[in-house]
């Protein structure tokens, strides 16, 4: 983090106040264990301007109860256990090296968020230029620490969490590399269960963190209140088609939205300015013609 500025350098970006906002388009799962999709996805998210991709990687071993592992379940490949749903979902070594050159020919950043401690093994291998915690992993003690020994610059999603948590959260992981993100975990989220202004109580209590905003609303407009309350970065799951089988995908933006979305964050951008006020050119005439008392 540079001294006396909320901004962290993220690959060669830098993330912060006065910066422009980082975009992030959540793949997630919404590529349904597909690697076609997953790169249409890609594409999409470069095609509407997002700066970067983010995925999930999970260990189902580790992130599935035993007791869940045999369930048996309706999915697009017919009727399985979870447990083989969920190696259905996750991208094996080779598989996934294929999306991260993707990004990188395509010079779109990429990153992920991990469920556990060997998923981030397995991501450390293509060096990404940051991680995400999710809002689900926000008190895993261990998997905070395994974040931190990376070195990378680390996305905390608050959703589902006490103030006390985010705090306990912020202290174990420390401040240096560390961005923090408002978001609550309903998938849809009801618009008053947002609450955007935790991203001011947030700026307020950490005021050289990055502070940004993951939503899982309907719609585009609280979005663009959060830039316009100071998010740095923000992220939305995006998918080809709500109506695509996927317990993440009505909750997700498609690509004609999220250029929607990008296009008016840059504008709202440059509508915000530095906060200086001053006499602009362009009212010089209108000034001398309507201004009657001088």
């Amino acid at each position: 983090m540079a001294e006396g500025k909320r901004e962290i350098i993220v690959g060669d970006r830098v993330i912060g106040d006065g910066h422009p906002v980082y975009i992030v388009g959540e793949i997630g799962i919404n590529h349904n264990g597909s690697i076609d999709l997953a790169k249409k996805l890609i594409d999409g998210a470069i095609f509407a301007g997002a700066d970067a991709v983010k995925f999930q990687k999970r260990t189902p071993e580790v992130c599935v109860p035993k007791e869940q592992w045999d369930v048996e379940r309706d999915t697009p490949w017919g009727r399985m256990t979870y447990i083989d749903y969920r190696h259905r979902m996750e991208f094996d070594e080779e598989r996934f090296g294929e999306i991260v050159d993707y990004c990188r020919e395509k010079k779109i950043d990429w990153f992920a968020s991990c469920w556990d401690v060997e998923s981030v093994d397995f991501i450390e291998k293509f060096d990404p230029p940051v991680y995400k915690v999710a809002s689900a992993s926000l008190t895993d003690d261990e998997l905070l620490a395994k974040y931190k020994g990376t070195g990378k610059p680390t996305m905390l999603s608050t959703g589902m969490s006490t103030m006390e948590e985010v705090e306990e959260a912020v202290e174990r992981f420390g401040l240096e590399k560390l961005l923090i993100a408002q978001s609550t975990s309903a998938y849809p989220c009801k618009l008053d269960e947002l609450n955007l202004r935790v991203i001011e109580t947030y700026r307020e209590k950490w005021p050289r963190t990055p502070i940004g905003y993951s939503g899982h609303e309907t719609g585009l407009a609280p979005t663009w209140a959060a830039v316009a309350m100071g998010a740095s970065f923000v992220e939305r799951h995006i998918t080809l088609d709500r109506a695509m089988w996927g317990t993440d995908q009505a909750a997700s933006v498609e690509i004609g939205g999220l250029m929607q979305l990008v296009r008016n964050i840059r504008d709202i951008e440059k509508a915000l300015g530095d906060g200086k006020k001053i006499v602009y050119e362009s009212e010089l005439k209108p000034r001398q013609k309507l201004r009657r008392v001088k």
